[in-house]
């Protein structure tokens, strides 16, 4: 779909109060998505696109494996119409043989196609989705109204080229300014284990491990593509053409402090080079959160802390 007379008929159908479901994307890589609403009668805001990382779906936006309320919920509440997809081929998105050749620029393709149908929204991305935030905030500027990034993947533009050698990545895997990465053979999904989930994201203080099972079943295949292009490996990471075109756009980038592959450092230096806001959690006592700050239990506070910024930059 294109322009504002499809942008009235996708958001006329889902007009209603109960929830709503639907698929966008591309005839390709179709997509699909949750929305959640606001209370009947709440004052009209820009709508927020929630976007997950790898390895997971919009689920871990929709409710925690403590059984709280998500952040979908809370910026529903707060008066913001939500749109929770599932990645191309993730989840409850339709799933092809093709999927291990799934690539980043596949999935920001797809959804830039939701942000058509819907209009201009504010972008809430996390980790692998970053890069596909700043690709998509770059091309089409008028469709993204501000980007939050959450422990976001930098564009590969900050990233050494890495050798497509399984051995040279396996010796970079504690290596921080590398991203610790992992190489993936691109011939089947690569299935993520509990005990990999545990050491490398699943392990801050503020994680609910009393829910670390059930959890643990949302975690789905991911495509080694997508794994790859994340640490840049053979140069192929979604890279920008120019930061200076992200300049002006209001960008904040949230980062905890027991996070493995986002020190501060990498983080802020995202930060500085797409001209963005960046906050330290510690810096504003706020201390023990890792990867998953959506899911971790202090999240209701993180989700005020980012409602708060959207409404002071007018979006």
């Amino acid at each position: 779909m294109d322009g504002a007379p499809a942008r009235r008929k996708v958001m006329n159908a889902l007009d209603g109060h109960e929830p709503r479901c639907f698929y966008s994307g591309t005839q390709t890589h179709p997509i699909y998505v949750d929305h959640v609403r606001p209370p009947h009668g709440a004052p009209g805001k820009i709508p927020v696109v929630a976007v997950h990382g790898a390895g997971h779906t919009g689920s871990c936006y929709l409710a925690t494996p403590d059984l709280r309320a998500g952040w979908a919920v809370r910026f529903a509440a707060a008066g913001r119409d939500v749109f929770v997809p599932d990645w191309p081929r993730h989840g409850r998105s339709p799933q092809r043989p093709d999927f291990p050749r799934l690539g980043t620029a596949d999935v920001a393709t797809s959804l830039l196609a939701l942000l058509e149908e819907i209009g201009p929204a504010a972008l809430v991305v996390h980790s692998a989705s970053g890069p596909m935030a700043w690709w998509m905030t770059e091309r089409r500027p008028e469709l993204v109204s501000a980007v939050v990034g959450i422990a976001p993947g930098p564009p590969a533009n900050l990233l050494k080229d890495l050798p497509e050698d399984p051995a040279a990545i396996l010796a970079l895997r504690d290596d921080a300014s590398a991203g610790r990465p992992v190489y993936a053979t691109e011939d089947g999904p690569v299935w993520l284990s509990a005990e990999f989930a545990a050491a490398s994201w699943a392990n801050s203080p503020r994680f609910p491990r009393l829910a670390f099972e059930r959890y643990c079943a949302s975690i789905v295949p991911e495509s080694p593509r997508i794994l790859n292009e994340r640490f840049n490996i053979g140069g192929r990471g979604l890279r920008i053409d120019d930061p200076n075109n992200l300049r002006g756009k209001p960008i904040l980038i949230v980062t905890g402090e027991c996070d493995p592959r986002h020190p501060r450092a990498v983080d802020a230096r995202t930060a500085a080079y797409l001209g963005a806001e960046f906050v330290w959690l510690p810096d504003r006592g706020i201390n023990g959160n890792g990867h998953m700050m959506m899911i971790e239990d202090n999240s209701d506070e993180l989700a005020a802390m980012i409602l708060g910024w959207l409404d002071a930059v007018n979006c």
